[in-house]
This record gives C-alpha cells, sequence and structure tokens, in this order.
C-alpha cells in the first residue's frame, strides 16, 4: 500500500507541476517571443524613420539611432531613465501592445516563481506531518487554508492568461481575433472562478452510519465488566456507549455515529457479534484491549478531530476536478493530500503496534495472534461469499443467509489451496485506518505463527464466548442481518439494472425500476422522451437507439433554441454522423437533461461492457467462494 501512494504521489507531483506551469509557461513563451519580436520590428522601423527625417542635424540622428541600437524598445518600459522618456512613449505607452508583453512576461514569470514556491512550502507542511503527531491537524489545516487562498490567485491569474492569449495569439499570427474565441475563454474563466468560490462553502456530511444497536450494561453485563476492567487496567476511561452489529470488524471511535435512528456522540466501541462467536473470551479480550489501547494513546480523539477536515478536504478536491480550468489547482491538492496520506498510513502503523504492545501486555501475545488469524479468516471468507453472490446475474429475494453459508462453509475454506494465499495478502479490516499485513503485527507482538497453524487456528470452535453472555444476542444478530441483507439485495438489484441489457420480461422489469421512461416536456407542445433503449427523437417520433450513440453535448447556434447533439458510433447507419436535436430548454432544464442523458447513456455502456466480459468469460458471474 505504501509502495502504491509513493509511486501515486510521483504522477501526481508531476500532474501538479504541469498544470500548475503550463499555461504560465506558454504565456511566458509567447510574451518573450512577441517582445523580441516586436523589438525587432520597432528598432527597424524607428531607425528607418530617424534617418529618413532630414529636418533633424546629422549629428542628432546619429545619437538617436545610436540609442535605438543599444537600448532594447522592451528596456524602457521598466527603466526610470528621464533620457529615455521620449523614446518609451514612442514604443511603450501604458497599455500598448509592447508593454501588455512586458507585463504578461512578468506576470508569468512571478507566477511561474510563486507556483514553484507554493510546492516547497505544500510539502514541506506535509513534512511536518511526518516529523511530528503533535503538529499534525495544524499543519493539515495551515496547508489546507494556504492552498483554498493559493487556489482562487492561481485560477484568477491562469484565467486572466487564458483570455489574453485568446485575443493576442490570433491577433499576432493572422492579424485578426475571434470575438466568440474570447468570450468562450473568458466564460470558462469565470466558470472556473465561481466553482472554486463555491466548492469552499461545500460541507461533506460528517456522520458515520453503523448497521447495528446500542446495547447497555442490563443486556451485556458480564462483557461491560470486562471492558471496564480492562479499560481501568490500561489507565483509560472506558467507552461512553458500546454498539454491537455484524461487520467483520471492531473499532473505537470519538466521532459521531448515527446507529440506526439514533445518533450516539462520545466514546464508542463497536463489537462485532459474528467475530465474537468464533473468539475465545481470552481472544476477543485482546482485541477489546487492543481498542482500548488506542483511546489511551489518544488516536481517537486525533481521528475525531482530524476527520473531519479530512472529509471536507477531500470534497473540495472533488470539486475542483470537476471544474476545467480549476484542475490546475486540483492535482496540486492532489500532491498535497497524498503526501499527508503517507505520513497518516505510517502513523497508522505505529499507532496498530503500540495498541497490540498495550493487548499482549494486558492479555497475552498468544492471543493477540490468533484473534488476528480467526478475523483475517472470517473476513476473507465473508468477502468471497458476498462477492460470489454479488456476481450472480438473478435477482436475490431479502433471504440470502449469509450467516449460514459462512458457519457452513468457513472451515472448508480454511482447508482449501486458496487459503493461505488469501491470508499472505490479509489483513483485518477497519473502517477508520489501514491495518499493518498480519504477520507483521503477530511479529511485533511476539508470537509469530507458523503458516501450517493457520487453518487449526481459524478452524477453532471455542467452548465459550462474550456472544454467549449477551442477553438476547441471537435475537440482535438476527434482527441485523435481515437488515443488512435486505439492503444488499437491494443493491444487487440496482446493479443487475446496470447489467442487463433485458432478454426476459422479468430482466426489463428490473431495468425499468431503476431506468423507467421519462418524459422531458419541451416548447411548443412537443417532448423529449428518454428510455433504456434510447432516445425518441421529438420531431420525428422514431428511437435513436443508446447503442449508435458515442457521445452527446449541447450547442445553441446564434438566433436559435438549444440543441442536443447526438454524435454517432463509426458503426451502423448513421455512422460518422451527428444528429441534432431541437430542445429550447433553459439553463436549469438543460442540466437536468444532462443528468439523465448521461445515466442512461452511461447505464448502456456498462451493460455492454459487462456483457463482452460475460462473453470472454462465462464464469465471470459465478465465482466460487472457496
Amino acid at each position: 500500500m505504501q509502495q502504491t501512494l509513493r509511486k501515486e504521489l510521483f504522477w501526481i507531483t508531476l500532474k501538479a507541476m504541469l498544470a500548475l506551469l503550463l499555461v504560465p509557461l506558454v504565456t511566458l513563451g509567447f510574451a518573450h517571443h512577441f517582445k523580441q519580436s516586436t523589438d525587432s520590428r520597432y528598432r527597424a522601423e524607428l531607425t528607418q524613420s530617424v534617418n529618413g527625417d532630414a529636418s533633424l542635424p546629422a549629428e542628432q540622428r546619429a545619437a538617436i539611432v545610436r540609442q535605438i541600437q543599444t537600448v532594447k524598445p522592451s528596456e524602457t518600459c521598466s527603466s526610470a531613465d528621464p533620457s529615455l522618456d521620449g523614446y518609451r512613449d514612442a514604443v511603450c505607452a501604458p497599455y500598448s501592445e509592447l508593454h501588455q508583453f512586458v507585463l504578461a512576461e512578468n506576470a508569468a514569470t512571478w507566477a511561474l516563481i510563486g507556483s514553484l514556491a507554493l510546492l516547497g512550502v505544500v510539502a514541506l507542511l506535509a513534512g511536518l506531518a511526518f516529523a511530528r503527531r503533535s503538529v499534525r491537524y495544524v499543519s493539515f489545516v495551515t496547508g489546507w487554508r494556504l492552498l483554498s487562498a493559493s487556489a482562487a490567485i492561481i485560477v484568477v491569474t491562469q484565467a486572466a492568461f487564458l483570455v489574453w492569449l485568446s485575443f493576442w495569439v490570433t491577433a499576432f499570427f493572422t492579424q485578426s481575433y475571434f470575438v466568440k474565441l474570447i468570450l468562450i475563454a473568458g466564460l470558462f474563466a469565470l466558470g472556473a472562478v465561481a466553482m472554486v468560490v463555491i466548492a469552499l462553502f461545500r460541507f461533506p456530511k460528517d456522520e458515520y452510519q453503523v448497521l447495528g444497536a446500542v446495547v447497555d450494561d442490563t443486556q451485556a453485563p458480564a462483557l461491560w465488566r470486562r471492558i471496564r476492567a480492562l479499560a481501568d487496567t490500561i489507565g483509560t476511561p472506558p467507552p461512553d456507549h458500546l454498539v454491537m452489529g455484524i461487520d467483520d470488524n471492531f473499532f473505537v471511535t470519538e466521532q459521531p455515529l448515527n446507529v440506526g435512528e439514533r445518533r450516539v456522540e462520545g466514546r464508542s466501541l463497536f463489537v462485532s457479534l459474528p467475530l465474537l462467536r468464533v473468539l475465545a473470551q481470552s481472544e476477543a479480550d485482546a482485541v477489546l484491549a487492543h481498542e482500548l489501547g488506542h483511546y489511551a494513546g489518544g488516536d481517537t480523539r486525533d481521528s475525531a478531530r482530524l476527520g473531519p477536515a479530512l472529509s471536507r478536504y477531500d470534497l473540495y478536491r472533488f470539486h475542483m476536478h470537476e471544474g476545467g480550468l480549476t484542475k490546475s489547482v486540483a492535482y496540486l491538492l492532489d500532491f498535497y493530500r497524498v503526501m499527508f496520506e503517507l505520513a497518516l498510513r505510517r502513523s497508522s502503523r505505529e499507532r496498530e503496534f503500540a495498541a497490540d504492545r498495550v493487548a499482549a501486555e494486558r492479555t497475552s501475545p498468544r492471543d493477540i495472534a490468533h484473534s488476528l488469524i480467526k478475523i483475517s479468516a472470517y473476513s476473507e471468507y465473508r468477502g468471497r461469499i458476498e462477492q460470489q453472490l454479488f456476481a450472480q446475474d438473478v435477482r436475490h429475494d431479502d433471504r440470502l443467509g449469509i450467516a449460514d453459508r459462512i458457519a457452513q462453509g468457513l472451515q472448508a475454506f480454511a482447508r482449501s489451496e486458496h487459503f493461505l494465499r488469501a491470508m499472505r495478502s490479509g489483513s483485518v479490516p477497519h473502517p477508520f485506518d489501514s491495518h499493518p499485513p498480519m504477520r507483521e503485527r503477530m511479529k511485533q507482538a511476539g508470537y509469530p505463527v507458523d503458516e501450517a497453524d493457520y487453518a487449526g487456528i481459524a478452524c477453532d470452535l471455542p467452548a465459550a464466548t462474550w456472544a454467549g453472555e449477551i442477553i438476547d444476542a441471537d435475537k440482535l444478530e438476527s434482527a441485523l442481518w435481515a437488515v443488512f441483507e435486505q439492503q444488499f439485495a437491494q443493491a444487487h438489484e440496482e446493479q443487475l439494472a446496470w447489467r442487463y441489457l433485458p432478454e426476459t420480461e422479468e430482466e426489463r422489469q428490473i431495468v425499468l425500476r431503476y431506468f423507467p421512461q421519462v418524459r422531458i416536456d419541451l416548447p411548443k407542445g412537443r417532448a423529449l422522451e428518454v428510455n433504456h433503449e434510447g432516445i425518441v427523437d421529438p420531431d420525428q417520433g422514431h428511437l435513436i437507439a443508446w447503442e449508435t450513440i458515442e457521445r452527446m453535448s449541447f450547442d445553441k447556434p446564434l438566433m436559435q433554441a438549444t440543441r442536443v447533439v447526438l454524435v454517432h458510433t463509426n458503426s451502423g447507419p448513421r455512422a460518422g454522423k451527428t444528429t441534432p436535436l431541437k430542445l429550447g430548454l433553459d439553463e436549469k432544464g438543460q442540466e437536468a437533461l444532462g443528468e439523465i442523458l448521461g445515466r442512461y447513456h452511461a447505464r448502456h455502456r456498462a451493460s455492454r461492457a459487462y456483457m463482452h466480459s460475460l462473453a470472454r468469460d462465462p464464469a465471470f458471474s459465478a465465482q466460487d467462494p472457496v
């Protein structure tokens, strides 16, 4: 994972530098070329003019020509020498073409210097996250504020460069300019500036949804006593809330959680009921002590503080990638985020090892190692079961029996040829942190286990578990699995709607459930119909199939109504052609229609790609979980 992030950082650094430097470099190069060309032209014209002026004494003409040959016209623009006042007024009056190009050259030079300096400062701030955990939050927020302010400056500067270039490039090389090109560049620039401002005021939801139930000490008195005793020995207050669910992990957090319809705040400990059934009480104690060790180390406090800031930053990055010209800063934002993530990943490894040491001291290294193997084995097999069910191309009902499938097949999986390969690359899942590989954690805990013993440990069913000490645990777990399987079946059904090129009535009904026919009312009593098969021409009434459409775009010809232009694929009767459909929609209606067309077209392309994958590999949708 770290190696992947380093490679990603390398490419993002290149993209960030290209996005930041390309427009200023082009501006600098063009301005410098124009300045040199204009210097030569002005010198020749002025020399000819002075030499041809018979009213000037020969000595004065020679002095003026000597000055022209000694001092370039462009050098007068930035000179304060009073002896050059007349020369300057002749060649570099304010807002003259040479004056503009000298200003552009200077601005581009400072933009390049500023961009490189910004990259350096951002790298330094990210480096602070590596150096000291105590300053990580401050360094991140400082970097974000610097980047958000810089983003506005960069976008405005590059937008100004592009608008200026849209006039002068054509004016210089063709001796004419194009108003439409300048307007397009201007609108493009305004849109980018607006996106920067709007994105700053968009906030993500800072709540984590958990499928589970809050359990008090009347429902699990023995488990609560054990958690409080472990917290006391570790030297940290016990959690405020104990949340039980069916996810394949344990975790602690101080961020707000939505548990069903209830919102809990403060210190929460999430416990997995299915995992409590495969862990002996001493093994579960090791996991609980590990999680409580995160409280003692201040990890959850740091995460609760930094997590919302990271979420908002990521949302800001997303909008910058959506804004066209704002990509010039989007890659810079990515650069900072990946550097910061590398620091977080390294810190996360250190935190996990520290929490493992806490757990080993309060329980035993053996219990730590065995719990890691059991949790990883359960998670790997459960993932395979769910992937196999999700890959199937038939609709599931709400009773999938995932828990029973896992219970019946886990031991066979542990003894299969696939097991060790899966365990070598496996790790314990976690919703808030990345965990080091399992073997590293066992080694750090002081109890490495030989791979030959993994299967026996994974198949060891404990005689007593903490799940047996929870009142109505079976009822609670059954209810949670029912909700999960209903959500799973619904997500799978929606995925089927993206896969099917419907061949049966049942498949068609599933597609229509998520992609029904949509009617868009147009001016003058006309209507545009969109369905999973294609677009119905509002004037001709015939269907234009999605399979004939390569891409779509909106345009508005001068003095005409808005149109959507369909660009057809290179095969079929419409190969290489376009079909314009008159709409006459306002901006809001056009945006709504664009979302519909994009979604329905994407569905068709996804289903086509899926069918091609099945043709290449008939077993693609029916993988064996073992």
